[in-house]
This record gives C-alpha cells, structure tokens and sequence, in this order.
C-alpha cells in the first residue's frame, strides 16, 4: 500500500493590498546612505496610526513606540539606507565620476540610468559605456571604479554644475519596485527597506489583533548600516534596550556561481533563516527557533562565523550586552537593482517576529546561568 502523501501546510498570508501599495511606495522612493530622510517620513506616517509615540535621532533613525512608559524594553530593528553613489570629479567635458556610498556594485552600473539628487531638484543622467562596435577585436576592459561615468547631456562643467550638480551630490538608481509572476517582489533597495516593510507590518498585526504587550516596543529603522552599522550604534545607546530581534536579508544561494560550501544552502521560499553567531544570544536563538516550530513556521538555518555583518552585531556589543538574535530574509542579486524576495517569505518573517514578540516575558533573562 503506498504510503499517504505528507499533507503540505498552508501557507498564511499576512501582507495585505493597502500595506503592499505602501511597499511600493517606500521602495520606490530613493534613501541612499547619509540621506535617508524622506523615506524615513514615509515610513513612521505608516506607522502611526499603530503606536503610541514616534522620534528621530540627529542622524535620521526613526523609531516607533509602543508603550513608551515601560521599563523592559524591546527592539525589532531594520535598516533603512541603500547604496548609492558620490560625484567625485566633473570633467571640463562634463561627464561625471563618482565613487561609492556603500557597497555599490561597479560591474552593473554601465547603461542604467540614475537620478542625481541636488538642491535644485533630480537631475537625469546613464551610466555611459562604450559601444561593442568600437570594444571590437580588442581586449575588453571591465567596469571598474576608475571607468565608470555618468552622462547628463552636459558638454562643459560649467553646464553641469548650473543644473545644481557639485562633488558630493548623491547618485541612485531609478529602477522601480514590482511584482514577478505573482511570487517574488522585485526592485533596488530591498535590502534593507524591505526589513523596515516587515517590522512596520509587526506593529500593524499587533494593534489590528489587539494584543498587549508587557514591555516597551521599540519599533527602529536605523540610518548608514551599509557603511558600518553607524545607525544603529547610535540608536542603541539611546534606547538602551534589554532585547534585541535584528531583521535583513541574507543571500540565496541558489542562482549559478554561488558556492554553496562557502555560502551555505539557502532558497527564497523556504522560509525565514535563522543565524548562528557569536552575536546571536544562544537561548534567545533558541526562543525564536521554538517559537516557529510551535507556530509551523517554516525556516531555514545559517552560521555566520565571527560576524553577522548586520545591525544585530552593533545591538548585542552594546550597553554592557544585549541579548539580540537575527531573523534573514532570503534576496537574490544583492547590492543590484533587481533584487528579489519572495512573497511567502516576507509573510513569514513578519509572522515570526508577531509570534516571538508574543513569547517574551518583561524581564526575561537568557542567560543560561545567573552565577
């Protein structure tokens, strides 16, 4: 007789229309590192109607509360900022040089077109490269930072600073959000503001299924991780809080040239990843772990050797120590303008985060031993 087929668990969507129009929206709106502002706006007048209070820090990372008054506080944290570039030089000719505001990948940048960000307004500009007809029977040369240029349609400096451009203007990609047949979101910047998207949906879930927390929620969207997680150094002196559940993404691995020894196995779709780290609190890890498997939440899992590389390591090395772990979602393409995560896995991170949130006791203690 053939054995019964395991029953598949369904899957529990979360993301509704109204919150994926403000995605969208958050997505699309440009928030390089250092300048970080406007999106910052966009994201706590979402979040408003489902806190209590909401502040700034001088840097631009935005936090909202919930129970401001409470002694035993708790962080859920994302990153705000995407790379980005810096002009750096104008030639007399009036093309423009740059280098990088964070991570910014120099080998796709020739062909895409960019919006330079100035006082006067958004100036249109390409990334220009040379013809394959005029690269022909030659040796090709690479992008590299020393290559690359933008074109704005200018023909002398003088033209191209009269439109407002000047060496420290910031640079971003236009490419706009959307969604892949019907299973991935798409666009630049998900790593990190789809983070933001998710711990925003955390406060949305809490206030519309209204629960009560015994703790201080502390709702942070921290500025400049991607030029070493300055934001959220910052902000965590501030909050000093007593738990820390950090969320970014992770890589996929498993599109062509990924070592999978190197960089372990991870898919979209198969569920929010777990981390292993020093800065990872072993029995806070476990919390989480227990958590999705008491929930039938799917996950994955990932060690990260001495760092995480994300704002969990700035939280948890902070205050005398911060129990923090880590919740991944899974992008293809990082640090490009079609990164892509899938819609399941974003439901299930923000399900993840709703569920532990919900496990913590005010006053919780990890530790495995008190003496």
């Amino acid at each position: 007789m053939a054995k019964a087929k395991k029953e598949e668990k369904k899957h529990i969507p979360v993301v509704t229309p109204k919150s994926l129009n403000f995605f969208e929206r958050y997505i699309n709106n440009p928030s390089p590192t250092g300048f970080e502002w406007s999106g910052q706006r966009l994201w706590l007048d979402y979040l408003k109607p489902y806190v209590d209070d909401t502040f700034t820090d001088h840097y631009g990372t935005a936090v909202a509360v919930i129970n401001p008054n409470a002694e035993f506080k708790v962080v859920i944290e994302a990153h705000a900022d995407e790379i980005s570039w810096f002009v750096n030089y104008i030639t007399k000719d009036g093309l423009i040089y740059v280098i990088r505001n964070g991570g910014s990948d120099h080998q796709i940048a020739p062909s895409k077109r960019v919006d330079i960000h100035t006082d006067k307004g958004v100036v249109k500009a390409v990334f220009g490269w040379p013809a394959i007809h005029t690269r022909s029977g030659e040796k090709e040369e690479a992008p590299t930072l020393k290559n690359i240029f933008l074109d704005c349609g200018c023909t002398s400096k003088e033209e191209v600073e009269a439109l407002g451009v000047h060496v420290g203007s910031v640079v971003t990609y236009e490419d706009q959000f959307m969604v892949l047949n019907d299973r991935y979101y798409v666009g630049r910047a998900l790593d990190n503001r789809a983070g933001g998207f998710m711990i925003a949906e955390v406060a949305r879930l809490l206030k519309e299924t209204k629960k009560k927390l015994p703790f201080g929620l502390y709702i942070v969207n921290s500025v400049q991780e991607e030029i070493g997680l300055r934001g959220a150094e910052m902000i965590a002196h501030r909050i000093k809080p007593n738990l820390a559940i950090v969320t970014d993404v992770t890589h996929d691995t498993q599109t062509p040239m990924i070592n999978k020894i190197t960089q372990g196995d991870l898919a979209c779709g198969k569920g929010p990843v777990v981390s292993y780290a020093p800065s990872v609190q072993i029995n806070f890890n476990k919390l989480l772990i227990d958590t999705a498997l008491k929930k039938e939440i799917p996950f994955q899992r990932q060690a990260s050797s001495r760092w995480t590389g994300t704002d969990t390591d700035a939280f948890a090395y902070s205050n005398e120590g911060v129990p923090s772990v880590l919740i991944s979602l899974p992008l293809r393409y990082m640090h490009t303008t079609v990164e892509m995560i899938h819609k399941e896995d974003v439901d299930n991170v923000i399900r993840l985060i709703y569920e532990t949130l919900l496990a913590i006791k005010s006053g919780h203690d990890f530790r495995s031993f008190a003496k």
